[in-house]
């Protein structure tokens, strides 16, 4: 009887124990404060993961940019310090320039991943930094140009940025510089705010959503459209840690990411209407570009990036070789005209 009851605790405790090894954990930064729209977007991806994952596999959100700097972050990953990052592309360019195919786009991350692009995206991240690139979230939101004062435009009706102190960063430097002629002032995110409260500068680029949690709208007072580009954001994981995972886990992650990819569409594109009509009921102004200078002005954005994307890619080990499918599968010709 002894012996039967010490076996039938023995095969418990090992149902128990294999019951805990059985549950993974992945711990994760974001590059972003808590309070921006976007890290809510990730948090709730973790809190879906979570939910879905019980007794599989867990998410460990160690903090945003106060636990490893948001410009660390993607080294950060890279060296397995850190499981996994939710990161604009931008943010790790020089390592892999093929994120500007996204940064271009007119496409949304739920098109691309059926037509096979972040198929693509994903295998480069891998081959080239030795990450997982597991889902491109918050698409199908654009960027535009934010002024202090009321824009100035040329004869042709194009801008005039003369004289404007532009803040930059590496999402949109090459339209500035190379086609706006702009003189940029690289600033992160964080510093955007006292930077604009000090006059340091007057003007930014930055997404359709975002401006009010910023608080940016205090000190900016003109929306100037189109709107232009895709923001780049997304979530890469530790390549050892993912081809550790159970294939359960593995599963979980990838499944709920790709949800998320369709549902952030959605949810951000409703923020972006509500931004919008809480900005225009507080006095924001909205001034366009028209005809030719529109054309050019969008047709600009798009080819300086990409130009930029195969410079940087010709100095790489992988080269040219994925530049016209990555144009092919992240920009829609017909649906730009």
């Amino acid at each position: 009887m002894k012996m039967k009851l010490l076996g039938s605790l023995l095969a418990g405790a090992t149902l128990v124990a294999g019951t805990l090894k059985a549950e993974e954990t992945i711990s994760a930064v974001h590059a972003f404060p808590e309070t921006l729209i976007y890290t809510k977007s990730f948090l709730s991806f973790v809190d879906k993961v979570n939910a879905k994952g019980a007794g599989v596999i867990q998410i460990d959100v160690r903090g945003g940019p106060e636990a490893i700097g948001m410009f660390q972050q993607p080294d950060a990953v890279r060296d397995g310090i850190v499981d996994m990052v939710y990161t604009p592309g931008s943010f790790y360019g020089g390592a892999l320039p093929e994120k500007d195919a996204m940064v271009s786009s007119n496409l949304t991350a739920v098109e691309t991943r059926k037509n096979g692009g972040t198929a693509l995206i994903d295998q480069i991240h891998q081959e080239q930094m030795g990450l997982k690139y597991l889902g491109w979230f918050d698409s199908g939101v654009c960027y535009n140009l934010w002024t202090r004062e009321q824009p100035t435009f040329d004869a042709a009706g194009n801008l005039e940025v003369n004289g404007l102190k532009l803040r930059g960063n590496n999402v949109y430097n090459a339209f500035f510089t190379n086609y706006l002629g702009a003189q940029v002032i690289d600033l992160p995110t964080g510093e955007v705010y006292s930077a604009l409260q000090r006059g340091v500068v007057d003007a930014t680029g930055w997404t359709q959503i975002g401006l009010i949690d910023l608080k940016w709208n205090e000190f900016l007072n003109y929306r100037i459209e189109p709107c232009f580009f895709s923001t780049d954001l997304g979530v890469i994981v530790n390549n050892e840690k993912w081809n550790s995972l159970s294939d359960e886990a593995k599963k979980i992650l990838q499944d709920v990411a790709i949800q998320h990819e369709q549902d952030s569409v959605k949810a951000l594109r409703a923020k972006r209407d509500d931004d919008f009509a809480a900005l225009d009921a507080a006095g924001m102004k909205v001034v366009s570009l028209e005809g030719t200078a529109k054309a050019n002005y969008l047709a600009a954005a798009r080819e300086k990036t990409l130009e930029r994307m195969k410079e940087v890619m010709s100095g790489q080990p992988g080269g040219t070789g994925n530049y016209d499918r990555l144009v092919e599968l992240f920009y829609d010709l017909d649906a730009a005209k």
